[in-house]
């Protein structure tokens, strides 16, 4: 399985009133992470958005264990958990310094048509990616080409 790894250094700005990074900031991190991984796998969204295709997220969710503060670096994991040649389902692991788990996440995507949000095949009209997702999962998954 490829896991990217992203550090984030925590922002004044990320803080809520109680010093710790505001639980809307790690859905950032995650796609901060996300992004990172896709480039790791050789591809990049700006690509696919040339060709009128877009990823929007269709569920997310985040688990909150150990809050992060200013002046920390977060460590951002991120991986595909699932994949079926539609849709992707990325995971997300967020640490603290120290090594501790912070949040724990996921987020589930298909590719669309831009202009009409009608869903496409991601094996049929992206190979590349298609055999790199299934690549990066180790076909862990039981999706074949």
């Amino acid at each position: 399985m490829v896991i990217n790894e992203t550090d984030i250094k925590v922002r004044y700005q990320e803080t809520d009133q109680m010093g710790v990074v505001y639980h809307a900031n790690y859905l950032v991190w995650f796609e901060i992470g996300r992004t990172h991984l896709i480039e790791q796998l050789g591809f990049n969204y700006a690509d696919m958005e040339r060709d009128g295709i877009v990823s929007p997220v269709v569920d997310i969710n985040a688990q909150y264990k150990k809050p992060l503060t200013y002046g920390e670096t977060a460590s951002v994991k991120t991986y595909i958990s699932s994949y079926d040649g539609f849709r992707i389902i990325y995971g997300y692991e967020v640490y603290t310094e120290s090594g501790d788990l912070a949040v724990t996440g996921s987020s589930s995507h298909v590719c669309v048509k831009k202009q009409n949000f009608k869903p496409i095949s991601i094996r049929k009209h992206y190979p590349n990616w298609h055999h790199a997702y299934l690549k990066a999962i180790g076909e862990a998954n039981g999706v074949r080409d």
